[in-house]
């Protein structure tokens, strides 16, 4: 069991065989952590997971929410449902359209 991953996130309390556990597996985690919400576990072992940005627009003086939709992998040691606020790492390609890795589920 790797005991740090080069994130300051907590270690899941469970155990898993996930090769693409970045705790229990061979995959390293590199750039970009993120947080977002989870809109979607439908996927096997992969989420989708939405980040809101609001930005002001000086010219009509209002904010613009844009959506940007991620999807990353999770490890069998982490659970999470539609709703939670999770941490997400960049990794490297697992999939197609998987590049991150669910690291933590943020308590608020």
């Amino acid at each position: 069991m790797k005991s740090n991953i080069g994130i300051a996130v907590a270690q899941p309390s469970r155990t898993c065989n996930d090769k693409k556990c970045p705790f229990h597996g061979h995959v390293t985690v590199r750039g970009q952590v993120l947080t977002g919400k989870v809109v979607s576990t439908n996927m096997i072992r992969t989420a989708t997971i939405v980040r809101t940005i609001r930005r002001f627009n000086k010219k009509y003086e209002r904010y613009i929410t844009r959506f940007r939709k991620y999807h990353a992998h999770v490890p069998e040691c982490i659970d999470i449902r539609v709703g939670d606020e999770v941490k997400i790492a960049e990794s490297r390609k697992l999939a197609k359209t998987v590049s991150f890795i669910v690291v933590e589920k943020v308590v608020r």
